[in-house]
């Protein structure tokens, strides 16, 4: 989002709750424009263009800012509890001025070198994201995004090994979907998890019809790492564009200008019901999702984490 409209929901989300809210924020590297690369992109995706009867000409390149001084003025306006980041942290300024408006901070981790990184800079909470996860990596540590995918821990792997090494509490992220989940998160050693895909069919989730019909039908193995709809590695649902033209890909120019250029594409071919360019953000447990509402789907996933823990607690075997 940018700056008017994140204070704008902030703002929103204030009068439908009196409960704590996180508001969560990138901070990627800026962009760097090639245009040489990203017209040899553009002749990739020329063909689908061709077939969609799109005009070839250039889109206007996306603008999306990383976290900086306009959000950090409206974190401080909004003073949300909980400010989270994805890609890092801001600079130091920004992040004394985040503390300092009385939020907790909290950003994610996919190594224990990035949990480190993070304590050291005096986050309140680290989220172990493995590689299950459904969405972006977080991986900000390494210049090499697509290398740093085939060594990527897995959730299993990785909670235990940052409980280890840091002080502050760890929440578990990746292939969480239920309560047996939850309670081997903690047993790992997390003070909390973080869910996404677990909640993508609920009533409330802003998924698309589209993204909806392919998540009701998707499998344990239908999702891949890949970097051709933003330019970063994400884990999506494979589709026609992810297959033919990655996973990943080395001539994706910077993220996040990618999804500008399939803008014409989505416009085209989301309205025939095809989802060829569509990010279906989806992590590997999908075929656990649920469709209900996301309050009956919170109750029921406290309920089979507690029979969990009390399982384990008499001995007995799942």
């Amino acid at each position: 989002m940018q700056p008017q409209l994140a204070a704008e929901t902030i703002r929103d989300l204030r009068k439908l709750t009196s409960k704590p809210i996180n508001a969560n924020f990138f901070c990627h590297r800026p962009a760097q424009v090639d245009a040489e690369r990203e017209q040899a992109w553009r002749a990739r995706l020329s063909s689908y263009c061709g077939e969609l009867g799109i005009d070839p000409e250039p889109p206007p390149r996306l603008n999306l800012p990383p976290f900086g001084e306009a959000m950090c003025r409206v974190v401080e306006e909004t003073k949300p509890e909980v400010v989270s980041f994805h890609f890092g942290l801001p600079d130091d300024a920004l992040l004394s001025r985040i503390k300092a408006a009385g939020c907790l901070v909290i950003s994610s981790a996919t190594t224990v070198e990035e949990a480190l990184w993070l304590e050291a800079r005096d986050v309140d909470a680290v989220i172990a994201q493995g590689v299950e996860a459904g969405g972006h990596r977080a991986t900000f540590l390494h210049d090499d995004l697509n290398g740093a995918m085939a060594s990527q821990p897995g959730t299993l792997a990785l909670v235990p090994q940052i409980a280890d090494v840091v002080s502050v509490p760890v929440i578990a992220a990746g292939g969480i979907a239920d309560g047996r989940g939850i309670a081997a998160a903690f047993a790992l050693g997390a003070s909390g998890v973080q869910m996404g895909t677990a909640f993508l069919l609920c009533d409330e989730a802003g998924t698309s019809p589209l993204h909806r019909e392919a998540f009701r039908q998707v499998r344990d193995d239908d999702t891949v790492l890949t970097n051709v709809f933003s330019g970063r590695p994400a884990r999506a649902i494979a589709n026609r564009l992810a297959t033919d033209l990655g996973p990943l890909s080395e001539a994706a120019p910077d993220f996040p200008l990618p999804m500008g250029e399939l803008g014409p594409l989505r416009g085209k071919a989301e309205p025939q019901q095809r989802s060829d360019f569509t990010p279906l953000w989806a992590g590997q447990t999908g075929a656990l999702a649920r469709e209900m509402p996301g309050r009956a789907l919170v109750l029921e996933l406290v309920e089979e984490a507690t029979e969990c823990f009390r399982r384990l607690g008499r001995g007995e075997v799942a």
